[in-house]
């Protein structure tokens, strides 16, 4: 088939290149790059229309694609305005990644709706939805268990990111167009950080401030088993013990609106305190802080992404989980090596964490061989994209 002149409009609905969560930046910028590797290979222009929290965009990453043939914008999704069924027409298939890679009713009720609103919208209006590898429930609420499955059914492809949302589709009878793939952050493109040659281990921790303020609640929202914030701390006191050790505070989500979850207001007065850790810089793009992370020799994270930024650039790294998609993802990739903080004791976690960085060879030799898993895993996504690019072109 010859696709050269073709043109396709891929809407990205809950993406965004202008959150302070370098997570969602993450998926984002990782999903352009899955489907302008699709489009390159079969000679077809892209418009990347974004639809999400934000109306900013990146000027370094819109020059790459300008460059490459390729345009995007960025648009804040107002599902209850004509202007969001305005945008939606627009595209020829629509990949929804949930902005903050989850379909679930566990951040409230109001949130969940507008995710299953502007799915439907997009149904009404007969354009192609793939829902792309996030975290899949729970639905705890019967009736958004119900929304969702309506939903869920008249999308292309639904892909979980893990087994456990995979087995959780099959639950709630998800399944004829159900596929299991992996979290689309192991493609972020990227360049490793080269740090002054020194013999000491360079160890970056991602403090979340979510779980060191204790969740929007302030109050242990999400029910840990330890004090994030007191582990954390005595982490650190055990860490500058020891003589070879180069701290770096690596910051994922920051947010100066929403201080309670900003890791780099923690991560800051933490720096302040003692001149031995390292604070890395604020970064604006993911494949920026994603290089910082590849250069370190060990790492610990709060943030699920900057785990998988660690785990992806071939990083030693125990994971302070504190969600079943922390289990779920890793778990899928048959690596164990984590610190669960809604089942360990504080020694227990920190524990995991220093017989980690003792073993971090033992730990790279894992992550190589799952790693291996990744390709075959996002080949199933990225073979889909291709099919619906391909037959959507014009």
């Amino acid at each position: 088939m010859n696709l050269k002149n073709k043109e396709v409009t891929v809407g990205l609905l809950w993406h965004s290149l202008a959150s302070g969560n370098l997570g969602v930046g993450a998926l984002t910028e990782s999903n352009i790059s899955i489907i302008k590797a699709i489009a390159d290979k079969n000679n077809i222009k892209v418009n990347f229309l974004i639809l999400g929290s934000g109306a900013f965009g990146i000027e370094s990453l819109e020059n790459e694609l300008n460059s490459a043939g390729h345009s995007i914008e960025c648009h804040v999704a107002r599902v209850f305005n004509k202007s969001f069924l305005k945008l939606v027409r627009q595209c020829d298939f629509i990949v929804d990644i949930g902005e903050g890679d989850s379909f679930a009713d566990i951040y409230g009720f109001k949130r969940f709706f507008y995710l299953w609103l502007s799915k439907n919208i997009a149904h009404l209006l007969s354009v192609p939805v793939i829902l792309a590898p996030q975290t899949i429930g729970p639905f705890s609420n019967i009736f958004a268990r119900l929304m969702a499955k309506q939903v869920m059914r008249k999308a292309r492809k639904v892909f979980a990111r893990d087994f456990l949302s995979k087995d959780y589709l099959e639950k709630i009878g998800i399944r004829s167009n159900a596929l299991e793939s992996i979290d689309v952050a192991f493609r972020l493109p990227f360049t490793k950080k080269q740090f002054e040659d020194s013999k000491a281990i360079k160890f970056g921790l991602n403090i979340s401030g979510l779980l060191f303020n204790g969740g929007y609640t302030q109050n242990n929202q999400f029910n840990l088993s330890i004090n994030y914030r007191d582990t954390v701390i005595k982490l650190l006191e055990k860490l500058l013990e020891l003589p070879n050790v180069e701290i770096h505070l690596i910051s994922h989500v920051v947010d100066s609106q929403l201080t309670v979850e900003d890791d780099w207001s923690v991560a800051k007065e933490l720096a302040s305190k003692n001149p031995r850790l390292i604070l890395a810089p604020v970064f604006n793009r993911p494949s920026e802080v994603k290089g910082y992370i590849a250069g370190m020799d060990f790492f610990v994270g709060g943030r699920m992404h900057a785990c998988v930024a660690a785990f992806s650039s071939g990083v030693p790294v125990v994971p302070m989980a504190y969600s079943r998609k922390f289990n779920g993802l890793f778990g899928s990739l048959g690596y164990h090596r984590i610190a669960d903080c809604k089942k360990d004791s504080e020694d227990e976690a920190i524990k995991k964490i220093l017989e980690g960085l003792e073993n971090r060879e033992v730990l790279k030799d894992e992550i190589d061989k799952a790693l291996q898993q990744v390709n075959h895993l996002l080949k199933k996504y990225e073979d889909v994209v291709q099919e619906t690019l391909i037959s959507t072109a014009k």
